[in-house]
């Protein structure tokens, strides 16, 4: 009994041990995430336009997405998501995995940052369901660079989600068509200590940030910490 009670109390260390070790690897994501996004827009002529991400309702942050891996033929990455609260600021970030597609290749290398700006209520509904294929289940566009640039051509405003990369210093809009997003559930459940949901996280606001992770929302407030006309129907019940 007594020998039983020990492996029992050994295994509880280990499986404790682990859950550590995982929260310590996703609080170090939302880190990266939110240095590259700020990098990104502290860039003087070569980051996203305001006027886009102002329009913004969600802001997707993929840091170090690798070519090749387990995922044979195509990409693999992790990162978080926020969206625009109904008053201000930014709500608790979700983890999202997103695979596939040729994105890489395009560009020719084996790391990048991926930028994602989800842009309208029909991206968000797509981005809350459990698999999201880019240019499948919504329209996607390169999104333009530069802070005077333009944010009015047809594909800017008829695209659900504009998607950018950064690689080796390099910084640019990007086609992303046939990549999957998938919400992390194992990642959500380390970070807020439950199993809960992107949905919970990002639509009903019913979730706080924790302090580990608050540097992704916080650096989304800093580069646009108003609701703004754009998102001004996030507060409407999204359809389910």
């Amino acid at each position: 009994m007594k020998k039983l009670t020990i492996l029992t109390l050994i295994g509880l260390v280990f499986l404790c041990s682990n859950v550590l070790a995982d929260k310590k690897e996703e609080v170090e994501r939302a880190k990266k995430a939110a240095q590259a996004f700020r990098e990104i827009m502290d860039a003087p002529d070569n980051a996203i336009p305001k006027e886009l991400l102002d329009r913004a309702y969600c802001v997707a942050v993929f840091p170090s997405v690798k070519k090749g891996g387990f995922v044979v033929g195509g990409q693999f990455g992790r990162g978080l998501v926020s969206c625009r609260k109904p008053s201000s600021g930014w709500s608790a970030p979700a983890y999202f995995t997103i695979g596939g597609g040729s994105f890489g290749l395009q560009i020719g290398a084996q790391a990048v940052d991926l930028v994602l700006l989800i842009m309208n209520e029909d991206g968000v509904n797509g981005l809350l369901k459990s698999k999201f294929e880019i240019g499948a289940s919504a329209a996607a566009a390169a999104g333009p660079v530069g802070r005077n640039a333009s944010a009015s051509t047809d594909a800017t405003l008829n695209a659900q989600i504009l998607s950018y990369s950064r690689s080796k210093g390099l910084f640019a809009g990007l086609e992303l068509k046939g990549s999957v997003l998938k919400e992390d559930e194992d990642a959500n459940k380390d970070v807020y200590g439950r199993a809960v949901t992107a949905r919970e996280l990002l639509e009903t606001g019913t979730i706080k940030t924790t302090a580990d992770v608050r540097i992704y929302p916080a650096t989304l407030t800093k580069f646009s910490p108003r609701k703004t006309s754009g998102a001004a129907k996030a507060n409407v019940k999204r359809k389910r």
